[in-house]
């Protein structure tokens, strides 16, 4: 573990919705510039988890403590939440990167032109600037939002299921581009599916099925034991739970 402050700190956290909880009693630390892997059945939690990092949903009970303050987070929602009918160029899509920088209506200057482009390049989009974002692929349109991530060149990055329904090689390309992001330092987070991917890429995991079920080296989280156990515990998970408390 660093000795460095973490980038998040969960402290007994239970998150949820309309009173429901969905994630029950997550404590524990991401350290600043960690590789990090959410995996855990469907409905377990990890969706809600990224959220309760981000803000848009409070804590039923306990606290998340995000190092630097939740300003210094870029976060890539799942695409099912992104509306691709909105008339809007790819150009535009990804120049919102720079929103905290040059303020909501601030300009866009030779230099920030500039980045924009590179940004572009780097995902392999050059010369897509017009393109209506309706007319993009799923690959093409998550190359587009990795775009916007690296013009906000934040030290802690979310990743909400980055790799689901896209081919093989804008998996490959966008792979590269976390692991770039996490040899200069800074942190990220993603959930995903592919246990392999995640074996093979991401040092440190969390397996949570509405609660933790491990947490720490993915070749230690990701036991067959462990596995077996949190479907087991999603499979038994009752909706109608309420939020509970851990006994002193």
């Amino acid at each position: 573990m660093s000795s460095a402050q973490p980038a998040i700190r969960f402290h007994d956290v239970t998150l949820g919705y309309q009173r429901r909880p969905a994630v029950h009693h997550l404590a524990g630390e991401v350290p600043s510039g960690s590789l990090t892997a959410i995996v855990g059945p469907n409905g377990a939690g990890k969706s809600t988890l990224l959220k309760g990092i981000v803000g848009t949903l409070r804590p039923l009970h306990g606290d998340i403590e995000v190092g630097g303050g939740r300003n210094r987070i870029a976060y890539l929602p799942q695409s099912s939440d992104i509306d691709r009918s909105f008339p809007m160029a790819v150009y535009d899509i990804v120049s919102m990167g720079l929103w905290r920088r040059a303020g909501l209506f601030g300009g866009i200057g030779r230099k920030d032109r500039a980045r924009i482009e590179e940004a572009l390049a780097s995902v392999g989009l050059a010369g897509f600037e017009r393109r209506p974002i309706g007319s993009l692929s799923g690959g093409q349109m998550q190359r587009v939002l990795f775009a916007r991530l690296l013009l906000q060149d934040a030290p802690l990055i979310l990743l909400d299921e980055p790799f689901t329904a896209i081919d093989a090689k804008t998996q490959s390309d966008l792979l590269g581009i976390v692991r770039r992001w996490h040899g200069e330092a800074r942190t990220v987070v993603a959930v995903l599916h592919d246990i392999e991917m995640v074996r093979t890429t991401f040092p440190d995991c969390l397996l949570i099925a509405r609660e933790p079920v491990a947490w720490g080296r993915t070749g230690d989280v990701l036991s067959a034991e462990n596995l077996l156990k949190a479907r087991h515990m999603a499979e038994y998970h009752d909706p109608a739970a309420r939020p509970c408390r851990k006994a002193a």
